[in-house]
């Protein structure tokens, strides 16, 4: 079995977002949904659904970022 590094998608209200996807791109999240959805159990869910949770994931995950979002915010006085 893969590590892959989303889990379960969570059921959540849905956003709607327009963007334009590279091919290959697109490919990828429809294999990742499918290979997710086979470790859950599940069935596959829409790609478009794994964008949010990964770009969190990535933030989140970004050490370089998180000092960065770090050093402004302690530069920038409270209100």
């Amino acid at each position: 079995m893969a590590k892959l590094k989303l889990s379960v998608i969570v059921d959540d209200k849905p956003v709607k977002v327009t963007l334009e996807l590279p091919a290959g791109l697109h490919r990828d999240l429809v294999a990742y949904a499918d290979i997710l959805a086979r470790e859950a159990g599940q069935s596959p869910a829409d790609p478009v659904r794994l964008i949010v949770p990964m770009l969190e994931r990535f933030i989140a995950t970004d050490r370089g970022f998180a000092k960065a979002k770090k050093s402004v915010s302690q530069t920038t006085p409270s209100m």
